[in-house]
């Protein structure tokens, strides 16, 4: 017998989807959005609902789980690294130093990922706070070649960074479910 999970989709139209296309709610068969900002907080929106899809369904056992040992990241390791990374890119942008970090030095983000439903309560809601405060900021620049805060970094390069990150990171995500439970899909 192997501890390996059986390979699964919830999908029934197409078995290599994570849910059917009716179901999707990141449902992009409409029009495609006008101009680079709505493009760009289209894919966005597009990652930050993968991310959560990934997640859902599982328990805060499961989700803690780090699946790829020696690696310290798990999906709950995720959740609460992207909230950090939301409130680091934000520093960016903002006049001053960079804000305190939620969890501490080095991998605090993955290393406090525990089994214990708070950690994964305060997960969810850290990168959902963190999530609208940086859409905030981000709000009052609407023209991507902004520079503000003391690196002059451009709004553009900050939203294609938070895009980046989710995108690479929901890679991670794919495989540390399949682990978890062998649902695969897009």
């Amino acid at each position: 017998m192997s501890d390996e999970p059986q390979r699964w989709s919830q999908a029934t139209v197409y078995p290599d989807m994570w849910v059917n296309p009716d179901e999707d709610p990141r449902d992009n068969t409409g029009v495609s959005p006008e101009g680079e900002l709505a493009t760009l907080q289209d894919y966005l929106t597009h990652y930050r609902l993968t991310l959560l899809m990934k997640c859902e369904g599982l328990n805060a056992e499961q989700l803690a789980r780090r699946s790829v040992p020696p690696s310290t990241m798990s999906l709950l390791g995720l959740l609460r690294h992207l909230a950090e990374v939301e409130r680091d890119w934000r520093g960016w942008i903002l006049p001053g130093g960079p804000p305190p970090k939620l969890y501490g030095e080095g991998d605090a983000d993955f290393d406090g990922a525990v089994a214990e439903q708070a950690v994964v309560d305060a997960a969810y809601a850290d990168l959902a706070r963190e999530q609208a405060t940086t859409d905030a900021v981000l709000a009052e620049y609407p023209d991507l070649s902004a520079r503000p805060g003391k690196d002059a970094i451009a709004v553009r390069e900050v939203l294609v960074h938070r895009i980046e990150e989710y995108a690479r990171h929901c890679g991670h995500a794919d495989l540390l479910r399949e682990c978890i439970d062998g649902r695969v899909g897009q």
